[in-house]
């Protein structure tokens, strides 16, 4: 099944991945934040840690960059967005735990309008569970319709989530601002 049951290893997952980013970045300031899907309590969700690692001054980025390479990531660019870095995986660099714990990592400064976004989006998930049950259900809804198919999945959630992930930062954003 592409979308789990949550998984209480999310957590430790996570913070397993943050330990090692942390330590391998640890000359600036740096923060690591779990989004996405797995970063909420009782979502069910694919198994795949997201994670922001954000810094605060711009010209850290480059030795950011140089810091993650060295531990076997590469820079993908920004996919398309702009603000977020996507940093992969090298193939056959065999890393005992980067390479056995699937995630996603991206690179943001703190003014990422798409950081703000994602973190928006988690803590209103992760405070309202009408939202999170919404969500829930739309996501195996797109699942079922993509047959399990992790590519066509992206492509449908990327078209049918994104009014309700909209709507709720915009929701997430009213809030914070009263």
């Amino acid at each position: 099944m592409l979308i789990q049951k949550h998984s209480e290893n999310w957590k430790s997952d996570f913070e397993t991945l943050k330990q090692i980013l942390e330590d391998s970045i640890s000359l600036v300031k740096i923060s690591v934040e779990h989004i996405g899907s797995t970063s909420v309590p009782n979502l069910d969700a694919k198994a795949i840690i997201d994670i922001d690692l954000v810094y605060y001054t711009t010209t850290d980025f480059e030795f950011i960059k140089s810091q993650l390479v060295k531990i076997g990531y590469y820079h993908n660019g920004n996919q398309g967005i702009e603000g977020r870095e996507v940093f992969k995986r090298v193939k056959f660099k065999n890393h005992k735990i980067l390479d056995n714990i699937t995630h996603h990592l991206y690179v943001c400064h703190i003014d990422c309008q798409e950081l703000q976004k994602h973190l928006l989006f988690r803590n209103y998930l992760q405070n309202n569970e009408i939202a999170r049950i919404e969500y829930q259900n739309l996501k195996y809804k797109i699942a079922i319709e993509a047959d399990q198919d992790k590519k066509k999945y992206a492509q449908l959630k990327e078209n049918q989530a994104k009014h309700f992930i909209n709507d709720i930062i915009s929701k997430a954003t009213k809030e914070a601002t009263l």
